[in-house]
């Protein structure tokens, strides 16, 4: 499994951006295949960013492109500037 780390650092409104997220890249994202999960998160001070996890790396560096050409279409009046980008695989999980 792969993930995918979006963080961004300059974002007037995390909640309108996880908003428009769930409804649009979100749903563009259960039709990619491999997906596995996707996940917003507000970490304060402006800054927010998502975590997308897939079965392949090739599945994530593709919807990853996908994703960032949905952010500058449709994120471009809440977020300044470009995401840091972290692409990795999972080595372990852990479920309660």
């Amino acid at each position: 499994m792969y993930l995918v780390i979006r963080k961004f650092s300059h974002v007037s409104s995390v909640p309108e951006a996880a908003r428009r997220a769930e409804s649009g890249i979100g749903q563009l994202l259960k039709e990619s295949p491999g997906f596995q999960g996707y996940y917003v998160f507000d970490a304060g001070d402006g800054v927010g960013g998502s975590v997308t996890l897939f079965d392949s790396k090739e599945a994530a560096l593709a919807a990853n492109e996908k994703a960032l050409a949905w952010v500058h279409a449709s994120l471009i009046d809440v977020i300044d500037g470009e995401p840091e980008v972290t692409i990795g695989e999972v080595l372990a999980t852990i479920f309660p």
